[in-house]
């Protein structure tokens, strides 16, 4: 990949995906392989004037090693040192760069649940401190770097090098970075018409909306009253834009979590802590998973939905149309931030305070008696389709059409 290209990618996530306040703290969490991208993001960072730059690295091969041999007291431990970093970071109204490179299958042969003890004590440990991002209290971003396994799974036919080679060429063209444009005029543009898309379903305020399609999703999703719709561009609590997913196609607002009926088929895998799941729907009935299957790792998601009560309702719903530039790629990525933005879909779990009036002044207490969704998990799944049809019901009763064969009807 040309450099000049990757510089262009590093500034988008830095000035337009966290926009970098002067003076900032910075954290970039990185897996390994990136390191020498994690390097132009802080080059890019301190650019923009920040104070200091932290890099965290990971690495999910050493991850395997311990889930294979680690003992499992030790595993579930969340060390104090991990929880004063957190609130370090906190206290100084830091900014987060998440940079994935997620391999698909890392973990098929773990036992799942072992993961699933690890992953309930290491999210509960971590709960107090989920209000900063989901709250927007500072800025946060997610884009991703290719790794060779990741790429192998897409592109199987080609070699390791060609294939991560190719995957950066998509992972660029979703991002608009590209050599000749300047990207952040390029979504200085794209979130203009994400907002025109909020606007309009706002100005609608509608009560719920029923979803149908002929693989069987026939889902009723009530919306909190006072809900705000958002899609691109976010904002912070004391007003800094920044754009959390890079890239992103989607506008989403909250539902209300006791007023979910009906049945929802996934219709893209779902790759989450190292499982993957395919072919999977749920059955709600006032807002609660009643009953859900799975053709893979039926087991792990069940305990996944059990993880606490918030786990097995849904916090979040999404709108993206069919006709998409990540859906016309025709790629499945195994991956989350790509496949939500190509259709579609619903989040296990926590809601986004900023998706109900005045929710960042609200307790987790407040919320939920408002219908906003409380949960350690946020996991988002994919049910879009070319023949999914959206019906929205407003205040007064009257049905309008949002979506029809796969895409807003305005």
């Amino acid at each position: 990949m040309k450099k000049e290209l990757l510089e262009k990618y590093a500034k988008l996530i830095v000035f337009d995906g966290a926009n970098v306040q002067k003076g900032q703290y910075v954290v970039i969490n990185a897996p390994i392989e990136a390191a020498e991208f994690a390097r132009m993001c802080v080059k890019e960072a301190y650019a923009a004037k920040a104070s200091y730059v932290e890099v965290r690295y990971n690495d999910d091969e050493l991850s395997k090693l311990h889930y294979q041999f680690a003992d499992e007291k030790k595993l579930c431990e969340v060390p104090q040192w991990m929880l004063d970093r957190t609130q370090y970071a906190i206290d100084n109204k830091y900014c987060v760069i998440h940079i994935i490179s997620e391999n698909p299958h890392m973990f098929d042969e773990i036992d799942s649940e072992l993961m699933a003890k690890v992953n309930m004590a290491r999210r509960k440990a971590m709960k107090p401190y989920q209000y900063y991002t989901m709250n927007n209290i500072g800025q946060w971003t997610i884009a991703a770097y290719p790794n060779d396994a990741w790429a192998k799974k897409l592109f199987p036919e080609l070699s390791a090098d060609e294939a991560s080679e190719k995957l950066f060429a998509k992972i660029l063209e979703t991002v608009r970075v590209n050599e000749i444009d300047d990207p952040l005029v390029l979504w200085e543009k794209h979130n203009a018409e994400l907002i025109k898309h909020c606007e309009k379903m706002n100005e609608y305020n509608f009560k719920s909306l029923h979803f149908t399609n002929k693989l069987g999703t026939d889902l009723h999703v009530g919306l909190v009253d006072d809900h705000i719709w958002q899609g691109g561009q976010d904002v912070t609590a004391n007003g800094v834009r920044f754009n959390p997913n890079l890239p992103t196609e989607e506008i989403f607002t909250m539902p209300d979590c006791y007023n979910v009926n009906g049945k929802v088929v996934a219709t893209l895998p779902l790759s989450h802590d190292g499982k993957l799941f395919e072919d999977f729907s749920f059955t709600f009935k006032d807002g609660k998973i009643i009953d859900f299957d799975s053709k893979t790792e039926k087991e792990f998601l069940g305990k996944i939905l059990n993880m606490d009560e918030g786990s097995s309702r849904i916090g979040e719903v999404a709108l993206i149309s069919y006709d998409s530039p990540i859906s016309n790629q025709k790629i499945l990525y195994y991956n989350t931030l790509f496949d939500e933005n190509a259709s579609c879909h619903l989040a296990l779990g926590a809601c986004y305070p900023t998706n109900i009036k005045d929710g960042e002044k609200m307790d987790e207490k407040t919320l939920l008696e408002h219908g906003g969704n409380s949960s350690m998990n946020h996991i988002d799944f994919m049910f879009g389709s070319q023949d999914m049809n959206i019906v929205g019901t407003t205040a007064n009763g009257q049905q309008i059409q949002v979506f029809k064969d796969g895409n807003f009807c305005f």
